[in-house]
């Protein structure tokens, strides 16, 4: 289990009382005070010298998450927090004093980013759907921030965690993360590794587990023409994944790769399962808001059929969808079928639950001095328990409260604290909730839960339904005699969206090799080298259903309970990557069932979401209890039967390939006015099925342009081969140097895939030799640390016209890999933090480098070029001062031809993580034209 930043800092004696001289601007009305029984009169002191607080708060305050409040507060009050001896308040406070916020803005704009950066913030990420600014700010400055007009909310930074299981009481798993500067060393060293002894590819047990080795066999499919996208954390080491043979090529969203490798182990299992099919991944990791974005952006802009992510956010309601969901059912109306995590947080059936929801019911014991009261968590009428105890293995556990009024206008206004067996608070969360903000408290327990237990209070409002989860606990009968109360309905957020195919876990080979808890029973184990059967167990941590939910995504009441999971599929596989060999936890499971659903399409690529769905569950394994159940859904997936199913078959994929021209005026490899060439253009099958009747038309949109024959036969198409056919291109004598012919190649053949299309852009006359030059020799400008936005400098290109050639350097003078130069082209102290784009005028990119380079400084005369024999995605620390010649990391400076050069071109330097710096110095825009 992975968890974006969110830790624990203790408040330090020094607020407590602080809080009698804070004067009360709008203050918070409580429900009337009742009259104290069964909490302790130190716990009742405690939260009643908390509510103070929430009841001083000034208007810019009231906009601010509680926890951000009471930090900012104890810094500047000199009183003692002796009234609060151990509360911590979950803050992660930098050396520096500042910390990592969500600004949720009324309406976004570059106004509040300005301000935010004069603030002394550091801009993480920015959604204008969304409406979030993530930046590192200081502490002091949050109120500052939050009283501007347009912004509606302040909060700690969202945070999440990763799906995969890992034993918390392994010391070993505990120590300190490596260090940035590490981490890249031990990737290169891998990588080296890899490069001098060629091994056996590692392959997930999954394949034999569900059947999809012998399905490849049987069905010849192997999921062509199919592209599966990962979110998870990051793919630090798909380079040596890569290099080891283990993954083809990754169509990665331009500055997402992420950190850390959750996402690498995922698409090594998808590879596993469908070899052939193509793969795409970005990060989950930057905030809701950029997650949401990033769903969109796997569709919308990589073309991803199969989208799978092993993600929650801690924010995410169980009880309405929120941005995150929303974005799931938006590319799932698109035609994407989208699989996540349903979750490793245990289930009432396996006693492992760390859920509890139901109706607030009113004690009628009032907590703290202004409180309305807690909640009763004892049913039987006859007793009283205002708190559900925590196992003693529940440490470092986000815990959240949710409770049923709308994402944004929530009028109840609930509170969340934890406390000791001593009857002091360690913990809590407090938000104003007044009509403007999420129904939602969050809180991290300690490092040790022992005798700790959970109290929820109504501060204000109505009984309502709500849900309190704890994110790696669970429940327990404590030893002081209170009673652990639990319920199913884990599952939420996007998992449990309409458009969402939730997936539990089930081993494929070796039990999960240790205890969740002390004591525990043994864990299950799975068939592998056989496949599944009916009396396979499901994993005991795996999340239960089912979702209930209260409102519409608009806010609108809505009564619907959904089932949740779906269905279930592998983990406990093997992959490649450190630290996920064997791989556990329903972050293996859901790339295990959006492989399969790969092969499904691969086989049958006319069916719609809806029929794959279908033929999963329909061909599901049913497991444990008889029927669909809220622990395993429909039961585990198994590939031969889905692709029997579906009706699979091998099927082509014949495509255009990029012509050859060759001018019969003058042998020339160019289109020239007033002459015909030779046009051939080859059709390559890389399918799995033969293309049989494959023909080709070529058209022109292009005026004056004309072509003959219209259509050439092809005939058959093995798999693997290339047929070639000749066509005449006539261009007329009007034609101006320079402009643009565009020729159309629909391919079409026997078969689901027919027809293919693809479109090739050429420029009448000869290149050029003569290279113009455009080139930024202003002032060096600095690369903002850790900013997403990060900083773009201007090339104006004129009297150019089409352009035939393009180069990109980075110049200077004198190269070295001095911290600091000023005589190189970008100086900077950890190139490996850096991406860098070029855009042309017509918004078409090119990424030149992303996260490559290690802790190499500098680059210095280095020239990027299509012909160049080595990319920018193998340099490494070594190479640095980074100089010669690289293809760009990904894409081609000839994808940018095909619009006119002329007009503002933008090179975009980003540098995505921190503790580094450096600026652009010296960057030259090489332009050739035609003659």
């Amino acid at each position: 289990m992975r968890r974006s930043r969110r830790g624990t800092t203790l408040v330090t004696a020094g607020t407590a009382v602080l809080l009698a001289a804070l004067t009360a601007v709008t203050p918070a009305s409580a429900d009337p005070i009742k009259a104290s029984k069964s909490i302790t009169d130190r716990t009742a002191a405690q939260i009643a010298a908390l509510q103070s607080i929430k009841k001083s708060l000034t208007p810019a305050e009231s906009k601010v998450d509680s926890t951000l409040v009471v930090e900012a507060r104890k810094r500047t009050q000199m009183g003692t927090m002796s009234a609060l001896p151990q509360v911590q308040t979950g803050v992660v406070v930098t050396p520096q004093s500042t910390t990592l916020v969500d600004i949720r803005a009324k309406q976004y704009s570059e106004d509040l980013v300005n301000a935010v950066r004069a603030a002394g913030g550091q801009i993480r990420a920015v959604s204008e759907e969304h409406r979030t600014v993530r930046a590192e700010v200081p502490v002091a400055k949050i109120a500052e921030i939050a009283g501007r007009s347009d912004v509606a909310r302040v909060e700690p930074g969202s945070d999440a965690m990763t799906q995969d299981v890992k034993n918390k009481r392994d010391n070993k798993s505990r120590k300190q993360a490596p260090s940035k500067e590490d981490k890249a060393k031990e990737i290169e060293r891998r990588l080296a590794e890899k490069q001098l002894s060629v091994q056996a590819a590692k392959v997930s047990e999954s394949d034999k587990a569900h059947n999809a080795e012998a399905a490849r066999g049987s069905f010849h499919v192997t999921g062509v023409g199919v592209k599966l996208c990962a979110l998870s954390d990051g793919i630090n080491s798909v380079a040596v994944s890569q290099a080891a043979g283990e993954l083809p090529a990754v169509d990665v969203l331009p500055g997402q790769q992420g950190s850390g490798d959750e996402g690498t182990a995922m698409l090594e299992i998808l590879h596993d399962l469908a070899p052939n099919a193509e793969l795409g991944f970005a990060t989950a990791f930057n905030g809701d808001a950029s997650f949401a974005d990033n769903i969109k952006k796997l569709r919308f802009q990589l073309g991803c059929d199969v989208i799978v992510d092993d993600v929650i956010y801690f924010n995410e309601s169980p009880f309405q969808d929120g941005i995150i969901a929303r974005a799931v059912d938006a590319v799932a109306a698109d035609g994407a079928l989208f699989f996540s995590s349903a979750g490793n947080q245990g289930n009432v059936a396996d006693g492992t639950s760390g859920h509890y929801e139901g109706q607030f019911v009113d004690s009628g014991v009032g907590v703290g001095k202004f409180a309305g009261s807690a909640h009763d968590f004892d049913p039987n009428p006859n007793a009283k328990q205002l708190f559900n105890p925590l196992s003693n293995y529940s440490g470092d556990s986000p815990v959240t409260l949710h409770w049923a009024d709308p994402l944004g206008q929530s009028v109840n206004d609930y509170d969340l604290y934890l406390v000791n067996a001593q009857g002091n608070v360690v913990t809590f969360s407090q938000n104003n909730q007044d009509g403007a903000q999420d129904p939602f408290e969050r809180i991290n327990t300690p490092s040790s839960s022992t005798g700790t237990r959970l109290a929820v209070v109504k501060f204000r409002g109505e009984d309502k339904y709500f849900a309190l989860s704890l994110f790696g606990g669970r429940f327990a009968d404590s030893a002081d005699g209170l009673k652990k109360f639990v319920s199913p309905g884990m599952t939420r957020g996007h998992s449990a969206a309409k458009g969402a195919i939730s997936v539990a876990a089930a081993p494929a080979a070796a039990a999960l090799p240790f205890d969740l808890h002390p004591g525990d029973p043994a864990n299950p184990k799975g068939p592998f080298p056989d496949a599944f059967t009916s009396t396979q167990k499901p994993e005991r941590f795996t999340s239960d259903g089912p979702r209930k939910l209260f409102f519409a995504p608009d806010g609108s009441p809505l009564a619907e309970t959904r089932q949740k999971p779906d269905i279930t599929a592998a983990d406990g596989v093997t992959t490649s990557v450190p630290g996920f060999a064997p791989f556990y936890g329903t972050s293996a499971s859901a790339p295990n069932a959006a492989a399969i659903a790969g092969l499904i399409l691969s086989g049958n690529p006319t069916l719609k979401p809806a029929e794959v769905r279908e033929a999963l569950v329909t061909t599901a394994i049913d497991i444990v209890e008889s029927g669909v159940d809220n622990r395993t859904g429909a039961g585990i997936v198994m590939a031969d039967k889905a692709l029997a199913y579906t009706g699979a078959s091998p099927q082509a994929l014949a495509r255009a390939q990029k012509p050859t021209i060759v001018n019969d005026a003058d042998n020339s490899q160019f289109l020239k006015p007033g002459t015909t060439a030779t046009v051939t253009v080859p059709v390559t099958n890389g399918g799995d099925g033969s293309a049989a009747s494959t023909s080709v038309v070529l058209s022109t949109p292009t005026a004056g342009v004309t072509i003959a024959p219209r259509s050439k036969y092809y005939g058959n198409i093995d798999v693997g081969q290339t047929v070639s056919n000749t066509f005449k291109v006539t261009v007329p004598a009007t034609a101006a140097l320079g402009s643009v012919v565009k020729l159309d190649a629909r391919v079409t053949y026997a078969g689901s895939t027919s027809p293919t299309t693809a479109s090739f852009t050429y420029r009448v006359g000869e290149p050029s030799r003569e290279f113009k030059t455009f080139a930024y020799t202003g002032a060096p400008v600095a690369i903002p640390d850790n900013d997403q936005t990060g900083v773009s400098i201007s090339l104006p290109v004129t009297g150019v016209g089409g352009a035939s050639n393009l180069k990109f350097s980075v110049d200077g003078a004198t190269c070295s890999a001095t911290e600091g130069s000023t005589t190189v082209g970008i100086d900077h102290t950890f190139v490996g933090d850096l991406v860098g784009t070029l855009t042309s005028p017509s918004g078409k990119s090119v990424t030149l480098f992303s996260r490559t380079g290690g802790t190499g400084n500098n680059i210095c005369q280095a020239v990027f070029d299509d012909s160049a024999t080595k990319s920018f995605a193998s340099a490494l620390a070594a190479d640095a001062p980074f100089t010669g010649s690289w293809k760009p990391a990904t894409g081609t400076l000839a994808s940018l031809l095909a619009d006119p050069a002329d007009g503002t071109w933008t090179f975009k330097v980003q540098d995505v993580v921190g503790s580094d710096k450096g600026s652009i110095r010296n960057v030259t825009l090489h332009v050739a034209g035609w003659v």
